[in-house]
């Protein structure tokens, strides 16, 4: 273990070129193809007072260092004579790493990469486009601004007044909830979003969508075997999407088939691929999965893991910026390596090590390796020695001029009960509780749901709730049935059950349905008691977390002086080790063997079911 430790500390003399595309602190060495025509700025409030002195509009170029058509954008659109005149005339520009701002990227992340935004010099959205735009489309818009700079239809339309859409029926004495009439509507868009040609939801663009993929699994433990067909069909595609040389996974491909990838490699991708396919390994024990996994994991050790243990960012679909690299990656190992790899973003950031944390930790509980445990040990005690916050926050990277973001301290918070889960530390919940205590503290809104960060002064872009969040949130608080932390899972419900916001997805719906599912069901509490030096109480525990369940609550209690959290009945402590498996206020028999352990919660899901 000490020696894996080790080659993890080792520095990487990887031949790179690092070509950061954009970043939150421009700076004038920041070089980017025939860019320096136009002076970019950062993202700063005082812009938009600079802006109204000078009588000009604000356009804020949103993008990702991993992403083709940006650089694409930049070598033609940002370098073309006309659009460079117009917007040095009539428009401050402004460049932004989606990566680097969080609350930016959440926020106009339904227009992909590149995002377009002008706003006026009041901070109002006037345009707001999405994708590469070329040189005389562009020049044709700035015009049209300059010339009629009233916000379209369509940016209004963003701005719903979610308390106006509500069928919800709640009051104060019952818990937030989906509508009947709208659970349904979202049950018809899991069913009918299901592509039964090539598996997957969605048409024209696949991919795995995560927490679609893990509602279908989560019931697929529950006997409904067109979910089973469902999850495996998806998984099945998305594994056309694994690098056979490098490893990792491409983000996605087009044409509505699974052989048209696009080759950047995102570390949400990477490790919500490794966490997802570790759920189906534990489900369906189809090896397919769980070598898909441990090739995620072995990238990110290869080409996306810091000298410190820490995680980096991405990788570029392009070995050179802007130029389609099909042929590249169609080259086996041996021979891209001659060409040289895709520049990797090596910022370090909070959000992004939570969720490879959060895959590696699932890894683990499928094949008990622990490589990936101390993989994840390292990078949590990165984490906590360089990210930290006062009360258990989490900065996004090594400054956070804009932070503190919701989604840094709620992935490692995430990564926290996702440790605690799969050793049973207490320390790992004791983490995961300070950060549940700082999100509460910092990102309330109003009366529904977390934003994306603190408000503040803010007068342009406000931070505001976001789905994705809120429906991780919603399931991460709700885990050790702590009634302070249940309120706010509550919180988050409430938003997520609002119509405008559950239907924002169109079919992958799987979050919302997961969150609402998770929140009035009761989670299969299973509880070893024994020492941890006991090597039988160890067995029960990883047959435990090992389990094929998605929902599921695994403690170890080895300590009778220290009570189990939120504990449900006495447990008593026997002669030897023992599991046991609780709910609704009652015990099983223990079980002694990891088979009986099995046989308890396959009584446990048959009752559950027939009820």
């Amino acid at each position: 273990m000490a020696a894996f430790v080790r080659t993890f500390r080792i520095a990487r003399k990887l031949c790179l070129v690092v070509s950061i595309i954009f970043v939150l602190t421009a700076s004038p060495s920041f070089c980017r193809a025939d860019a320096s025509r136009i002076v970019w700025h950062d993202f700063d409030e005082s812009i938009f007072a600079e802006a109204k002195k000078q009588n000009k509009f604000v356009l804020v170029d949103l993008e990702a260092v991993w992403c083709h058509w940006c650089h694409v954008m930049d070598k033609e659109t940002y370098a073309d004579a006309a659009v460079v005149k117009l917007l040095n005339d009539k428009f401050i520009c402004v460049r932004v790493d989606q990566d680097a701002r969080p609350d930016l990227s959440s926020k106009y992340e339904d227009y992909g990469w590149p995002a377009t935004i002008v706003f006026n010099c009041d901070g109002g959205e006037i345009v707001k486009r999405s994708g590469y735009i070329n040189p005389a489309r562009m020049a044709r818009l700035l015009v049209a601004i300059v010339k009629d700079p009233s916000a379209e239809e369509a940016a209004k339309a963003d701005n719903v007044d979610i308390s106006l859409n509500s069928d919800t029926s709640q009051n104060a004495e019952t818990k937030p909830a989906l509508s009947a009439a709208l659970r349904a509507e979202l049950l018809s868009k899991f069913i009918s979003g299901y592509d039964p040609k090539y598996g997957g939801w969605g048409t024209y663009q696949k991919f795995l969508d995560f927490d679609t993929a893990e509602y279908a699994l989560s019931q697929s433990c529950e006997g409904d075997q067109d979910a089973a067909k469902m999850a495996s069909g998806a998984l099945d595609g998305e594994l056309n999407l694994l690098d056979p040389q490098f490893g990792g996974v491409y983000q996605y491909s087009t044409d509505g088939d699974w052989v048209h990838p696009h080759f950047e490699k995102i570390m949400q991708t990477q490790a919500e691929n490794m966490r997802i396919f570790s759920l189906g390994y534990r489900i369906f024990k189809d090896q397919r999965y769980l070598a898909a996994a441990q090739s995620i994991a072995q990238y990110l050790n290869d080409y996306l893991t810091s000298p410190d243990g820490g995680f980096y960012t991405s990788q570029d679909a392009d070995l050179r910026a802007g130029e389609h690299s099909g042929e590249y990656f169609s080259l086996n190992k041996a021979e891209r390596l001659k060409l040289g790899i895709p520049t990797i973003d090596k910022h370090v950031y909070a959000r992004e090590n939570g969720w490879a944390i959060n895959g590696l930790c699932e890894l683990y509980a499928a094949c008990a390796d622990p490589i990936y445990l101390a993989r994840a040990v390292l990078a949590a005690d990165f984490m906590l020695a360089n990210r930290t916050l006062p009360n258990g926050g989490f900065k996004h990277g090594v400054t956070d001029n804009a932070g503190p973001y919701l989604g840094d301290t709620l992935a490692m918070g995430r990564a926290f009960l996702s440790l605690y889960r799969v050793t049973g530390e207490r320390k790992w919940l004791s983490r995961a509780e300070l950060a549940a205590n700082f999100i509460d503290a910092h990102f309330k809104s109003g009366q529904q749901g977390f934003t994306s960060a603190e408000a503040g002064q803010r007068k342009v872009a406000v931070p505001e709730p976001l789905l994705d969040e809120n429906v991780m949130l919603a399931r991460f608080t709700h885990y050790t049935g702590d009634k302070k932390y249940m309120a706010m899972a509550d919180r988050a419900m409430t938003y997520l059950s609002q119509p405008a916001v559950a239907r924002k997805r169109k079919v992958f719906v799987g979050g919302v349905l997961l969150a609402d599912k998770e929140l009035h069901a009761v989670p299969a509490h299973l509880t070893v008691v024994g020492a941890k030096s006991n090597a039988d109480a160890a067995a029960l525990f990883r047959s435990a977390i090992a389990l094929p369940r998605t929902y599921a609550r695994v403690e170890w209690w080895d300590n009778k002086e220290v009570p189990l959290p939120n504990t449900e009945v006495d447990l008593p402590q026997l002669g030897k080790a023992a599991a046991f498996f609780c709910s609704a206020g009652r015990c099983s028999a223990p079980a002694y063997d990891p088979q009986a352990l099995s046989r308890l919660l396959s009584i446990n899901t048959r009752q559950s079911v027939s009820e």
